[in-house]
């Protein structure tokens, strides 16, 4: 018991000290091994989006660094992380900061990389500097590690192209899917599911921008395609649990089939990723483990596996504090 104790405070002051310091992007590259969940606990990562590519799962994240007492979320850049078994990770320097965004006041909010044509794109949720409220930029890399630059120099989406929510922050969490066909598509929103196709390039909207009713939805639509099927999840209500819907068709109809993911344990939000990886399924997420003071503001990325019923729909996710075995 009294190692158990002292396990505790341990977690609890490092997670103190963490939150009263400002986290500093490296340099350099750091190697360590998760021990279970949550799998990062040397920095507070939330929003987790992961692509799988050349044997390597790429996983990148904001990085909450709000001192102790604030209640407010303060990101600035993003993290990234790299495995070829879900165990063993290396931590790469910073490679994308709002800075690259010179058209962007702050807020370093979800994001996704994707893969095309050998070139690697970052869709980010940053505060506009002179368009009031959240917009979602492009940035673009020849590596999935960076260095990054802004792809347009400009936003792709700003607050005044989306008037189906009359509040601010409705244009974040941008999620992409390049369907079968070559078509690239743009999922986003807040209290209200956005999408439009891509052009080619990645960087221009191609056609209107429409919009998905979905039960309960809150924010971060994660889209992804499987034996037939497409998936839809997104945040559901708030505090926020993780919820699906299934269609045969990109374009919908979506039908709703309910909740993968319960509340993220001492956080207010919740934030998917799901990939395929070496034969398994799994379900990347974070909650407020490592946070004993303000878990809502102090987030850690976990990972747990996901399973598949026979007809396509998805198991509830059971949170672990072992997490997942090395992949093979």
């Amino acid at each position: 018991m009294q190692k158990l104790k002292k396990y505790f405070a341990v977690v609890w002051f490092g997670a103190c000290l963490f939150s009263a310091v400002k986290v500093e992007a490296q340099s350099k590259d750091t190697v360590f091994r998760s021990n279970g969940n949550p799998i990062i606990r040397h920095k507070f990562t939330a929003d987790p989006a992961a692509m799988v590519y050349k044997n390597t799962v790429y996983l990148y994240t904001g990085v909450d660094e709000a001192p102790t007492g604030k209640n407010n979320y303060e990101m600035h850049h993003w993290a990234s992380f790299t495995s070829t078994d879900m165990l063993n990770w290396t931590e790469h320097p910073s490679p994308l900061n709002v800075k690259a965004f010179a058209w962007a006041k702050d807020d370093a909010w979800a994001s996704q990389v994707i893969e095309r044509d050998g070139k690697f794109y970052w869709y980010v949720a940053v505060e506009h500097a002179s368009i009031g409220g959240k917009s979602i930029g492009v940035a673009v890399a020849d590596n999935p590690l960076g260095p990054f630059k802004d792809a347009r120099g400009s936003a792709l989406v700003t607050n005044d192209m989306t008037k189906a929510i009359k509040h601010h922050w409705d244009d974040i969490d941008p999620s992409v899917i390049i369907d079968k066909d070559g078509q690239a598509y743009l999922f986003w929103g807040n209290s209200i599911c956005y999408y439009a196709k891509l052009k080619a390039n990645m960087t221009e909207l191609d056609g209107p921008i429409k919009t998905i009713t979905l039960p309960h939805f809150t924010e971060a639509p994660w889209v992804h395609y499987r034996n037939g099927w497409y998936y839809l999840s997104y945040a559901y209500e708030f505090p926020e649990k993780i919820a699906y819907a299934m269609s045969r068709n990109i374009n919908g109809p979506w039908q709703y089939k309910g909740i993968i993911n319960e509340l993220a344990g001492n956080s207010n939000t919740n934030h998917q990723a799901i990939i395929d990886f070496k034969g398994k399924s799994y379900f990347i997420y974070h909650t407020g483990a490592l946070a004993a003071d303000a878990g809502s503001f102090h987030r850690s990325v976990c990972v747990d596996y996901l399973y598949y019923n026979k007809d396509g729909s998805i198991k509830r996710v059971i949170m672990t504090s072992e997490g997942v075995k090395a992949a093979r």
